[in-house]
């Protein structure tokens, strides 16, 4: 694998080259504007992209893994299929963003905004997302054991036979919020 300067990789991502070869784990991206850059596939463990823009970034099958995503801007981005276990995206923007499928295992989502997301398969177990705004987000079939949606905006929400066992559901809101055929063993705050 072959070692950049940060200034060299922004400017392979900008001009859309490809980053395969490339050695990008634990590479320090924050405060950049990657918009619409595709990264898909890549191995961005560990990687530093606190308050990035990633607007409409494609990051699917990437591996971020420990990565530093606080305060990210992922509004539409594609992360189907990306493992994200144990990162930290803490009061980032994920409007709209596609995460089908997606690992996020202990992952970090403090105050973080999924409005309109699509969570749908997705693996949350043990996830964090405190005071995080999932309104309108589709969680169907996503794997939410043990994880903490307290104080969580969950208006709209669909958790379509989703697995919620003892998911911690403390003074969320819950407005039209969809359950039909979900998992509920042992979670708290739904009655």
């Amino acid at each position: 694998m072959t070692q950049m300067s940060r200034e060299e990789i922004i400017k392979k991502i900008r001009s859309g080259e490809s980053l395969a070869d490339i050695n990008l784990r634990g590479v320090d991206l924050s405060y950049e504007s990657l918009k619409g850059a595709n990264l898909s596939g890549l191995d961005l463990s560990e990687a530093h992209l606190q308050n990035s823009n990633l607007e409409g970034v494609n990051l699917q099958g990437a591996v971020l893994e420990k990565a530093f995503l606080f305060g990210a801007n992922l509004l539409k981005a594609n992360l189907d299929g990306a493992n994200l276990t144990e990162a930290n995206l803490q009061d980032s923007n994920l409007d709209d963003a596609s995460l089908k499928k997606t690992i996020l295992v202990h992952t970090s989502l403090f105050g973080s905004s999924m409005e309109k997301a699509d969570l749908r398969g997705a693996i949350l177990t043990k996830a964090r997302m405190k005071r995080a705004n999932l309104r309108h987000a589709k969680l169907d079939h996503a794997q939410l054991q043990n994880a903490h949606l307290e104080r969580a905006d969950l208006s709209n929400a669909s958790f379509k036979e989703a697995d919620l066992t003892q998911a911690s559901f403390t003074n969320a809101t819950f407005v039209k919020t969809d359950f039909s055929g979900a998992i509920t063993e042992g979670a708290i705050g739904l009655s």
